[in-house]
């Protein structure tokens, strides 16, 4: 391959690697959204929640600052009890029936599903990067271009089904949780899509044949990028 298209390739690369440390990183976290209940007057304490794809963590904490309890119940970095339940996906769970681990059960099993085709697709992609670095194996860059666009798609995916949990928790009457926000994995996952997305098209048009140059140069008339 020409100098110039192995740049390309590298610096395309790096870029997915970042995308793929985003989407692991999303993946494996459980911060993707934050849930609070209202706060009342002549309340001391308050639990604020947050979950990934595999667990639903809760945290007590206690508001003795009375500006605090003012702007509301968190934030997450203030002192408290923290406990995390992971959420059983292949058995029912003695805990199934508290209504936002459900909710958030039935949600979470298919977005975990998806990210992890997503990562599978990922790793694909990354194999067949790595193989086209070798001579006469450049045409392994579109499948990898392809496979890097499935695995963002998968990945923006599964945050938006994260997203429709969180408003069928909050719009319910079942549930304590009245406010929310997304956090820092939730931004990962998307990220990663953005990333993944962008640099598996660049491939898919890296791996294309070479453009005539001229109007009376043909495909099969231009130089090889070989």
């Amino acid at each position: 391959m020409k100098e110039l298209k192995v740049l390309k390739i590298r610096v395309t690369s790096c870029i997915t690697l970042v995308g793929i440390s985003l989407m692991l990183a999303a993946v494996m976290s459980d911060h993707w959204a934050v849930l609070s209940p209202k706060l009342d007057d002549d309340t001391q304490s308050c639990e604020v929640a947050h979950f990934g794809l595999w667990r639903l963590c809760k945290k007590k904490i206690y508001m003795d600052d009375q500006e605090t309890m003012i702007k509301g119940c968190g934030p997450l970095s203030l002192p408290g009890e923290h406990s995390c339940t992971y959420f059983k996906h292949f058995t029912s769970g003695e805990n199934a029936n508290i209504f936002e681990v459900t909710t958030q059960k039935e949600y979470s099993i298919s977005a975990a599903a998806i990210a992890i085709i997503g990562v599978g697709f990922a790793t694909m992609g990354t194999v067949c990067t790595l193989l086209s670095f070798k001579e006469k194996l450049d045409y392994l860059l579109k499948p990898a271009g392809l496979f890097f666009i499935f695995a963002g798609l998968c990945m923006i995916i599964s945050a938006e089904v994260i997203r429709q949990s969180v408003h069928r928790m909050i719009d319910s009457k079942e549930t304590v949780w009245i406010e929310y926000y997304y956090s820092w994995s939730f931004a990962c996952a998307c990220s990663a899509f953005v990333l993944l997305f962008i640099c598996g098209i660049a491939l898919v048009l890296i791996s294309l044949p070479r453009m005539p140059r001229n109007p009376w140069e043909t495909c099969m008339d231009a130089e090889p990028d070989m």
